[in-house]
């Protein structure tokens, strides 16, 4: 019984490549569930690319990655006074760890609370308006770092078609400050859009911290396999699972592999942008309300209902009669966000 994603090392591996070799100053960010294939693999795929920095969310996933990985490692998530525990700890006294800092009294705050020479990058406040120094307050953040090295200026940008204009306001800004660093830091550019900027920026080293486009930009490397543990056949009218619901028609209840535990049932909230999407929100929710919810396991080539929500472990997915069911021990396929999805095993193959 697993819930798995079996990936073809060769063509994952051929597509990692090829995007560090177009992407110079690459940074891979490794945080959350390591995009669905763990942070330790995503360590070690940037140790195997040569890959002299990462980029991690927070101060654990730091401590975790230093474990293994020989380069510096870039906290993200912006240094607070308040931040407290061993693994913030043990980061404040690791020369390899670089830290944001995206408030003006927390510079001399963390260079107190380390009680040592401590490496910072500056963050500045985006569009996205999350963290950061707003562009007028550069001056005076240089006049405050003389008790940290800045190792850099960082942004972190929105997702728009293009966030060009904005990153090269940015290091414009950058060029114009007291600070002592060259070092610019970006997101959300694509590698066209990072050509033409160091060719508009050629006195800035610009490093580009990537994480989605750079773990899952070849899916068709990867697929996801549930296992089939059980199938019975079920009557219209029949109740079945934990709250005895009623089934619609006659047909077949598989039971799978793979549940909450493994990030199933959970959707992340999606922007609605267009008309089309809204109704097509609108048509699931009146499924939904009736008590049914599509499942990302795929059956005869279509995504099947769910019977009732996912359990912890496993899932309940109705197949209609005219479909002929799955045999125990068969894998099914689902479709998944890898972001929000804990798999039992994550299998490379060259097959």
């Amino acid at each position: 019984m697993s819930f798995d994603l079996a990936v073809d090392a060769a063509g994952w591996h051929g597509h990692l490549d090829a995007f560090a070799a177009e992407v110079p100053g690459l940074v891979p960010v490794i945080k959350g569930n390591g995009y669905g294939f763990g942070r330790d693999l995503l360590v070690a795929e940037s140790t195997r690319m040569n890959a002299p920095q990462v980029a991690v969310g927070v101060y654990a996933e730091a401590v975790d990655a230093r474990a293994s990985f020989a380069g510096d490692v870039l906290v993200m998530t912006p240094w607070r006074p308040y931040f407290t525990g061993a693994a913030v700890e043990a980061a404040l006294h690791d020369p390899q760890v670089i830290h944001t800092v995206s408030r003006l009294e927390d510079i001399a705050a963390i260079a107190a609370a380390a009680a040592g020479p401590i490496r910072v990058v500056i963050e500045g406040e985006t569009s996205l308006a999350r963290h950061g120094f707003d562009r007028h307050e550069l001056a005076a953040v240089a006049a405050e770092v003389a008790t940290v090295t800045v190792e850099g200026l960082t942004i972190h940008l929105p997702f728009m078609p293009t966030n060009l204009a904005e990153a090269d306001r940015w290091a414009g800004q950058l060029l114009a400050s007291q600070l002592q660093t060259t070092t610019f830091y970006v997101s959300h550019l694509r590698p066209s859009e990072l050509a033409e900027l160091r060719e508009r920026r050629p006195e800035l080293d610009i490093r580009a911290r990537i994480g989605t486009s750079l773990w899952l930009g070849s899916l068709e490397s990867l697929s996801v396999r549930a296992t089939v543990l059980d199938v019975h056949e079920v009557t219209r009218g029949e109740r079945i699972g934990y709250r005895q619901r009623a089934m619609p028609t006659d047909g077949n209840l598989v039971v799978l592999s793979g549940g909450t535990s493994h990030g199933l049932g959970l959707e992340a909230p999606r922007a609605v942008t267009s008309p089309t999407d809204r109704a097509k929100r609108l048509a699931r929710g009146g499924l939904e309300a009736a008590g049914f919810a599509l499942s990302p396991f795929v059956v005869a080539g279509k995504q099947r209902w769910f019977a009732e929500p996912p359990h912890m472990q496993s899932s309940l997915v109705f197949i209609p009669g005219s479909v002929t069911p799955p045999e125990p021990g068969e894998a099914v396929s689902a479709a998944v966000r890898y972001t929000t999805t804990t798999f039992d095993n994550v299998i490379l193959s060259d097959n």
